[in-house]
């Protein structure tokens, strides 16, 4: 567990099973809550990647955490360690609306590229959509560099998948 102090309030980077079965597809219901169509298309596969991590807490714990704020979890971020070292892959990374534009995103972000760093990673990489602009900001401020935009879309709503990755020296 490790704690932030400066001038926005400590948070807490904990293990996600430390809080209740939802809280992961809670949080991507509002992290997402600004384009209503995320959640329709989503929402399933959002309680089905909740499900997997609570039935498997020791992958829970190598490829994820919660943010924390005064004790309640405010965002997480989750990354694919299947092709280790080469690379890894960043997942499910999200601030509650309410929480956004204080910079958390970008320590919960940064505190993942050193936990996938320390886990062996060469590259990490990351792709976001043209509507989601904040998480592109996240990804650049935490040293991911632009790679390319891809034509395939995530669905209509989203536009284009914007890909970043980090090449670790």
């Amino acid at each position: 567990m490790q704690q932030f102090n400066g001038n926005k309030k400590d948070i807490e980077f904990r293990k996600i099973t430390e809080f209740p079965r939802g809280t992961l597809a809670a949080l991507l219901k509002d992290g997402y809550s600004f384009e209503p169509e995320f959640e329709r298309n989503w929402h399933k596969k959002w309680k089905e990647f909740d499900d997997f991590f609570y039935d498997n807490p020791h992958i829970a714990e190598f490829s994820g955490f919660m943010t924390v704020l005064g004790g309640t979890p405010i965002g997480f971020v989750s990354w694919n360690p299947t092709n280790l070292p080469e690379s890894t892959e960043v997942g499910h990374n999200c601030i509650l609306t309410r929480y956004k534009g204080n910079g958390y995103g970008k320590r919960q972000m940064c505190e993942a590229v050193q936990r996938m760093i320390a886990q062996g990673a060469k590259k990490i990489v990351v792709w976001t959509n043209e509507i989601c602009v904040p998480a592109q900001h996240t990804y650049e401020c935490a040293g991911f560099q632009f790679v390319k935009k891809s034509e395939e879309t995530f669905s209509k709503y989203a536009g284009q998948r914007i890909h970043y990755e980090i090449i670790v020296k």
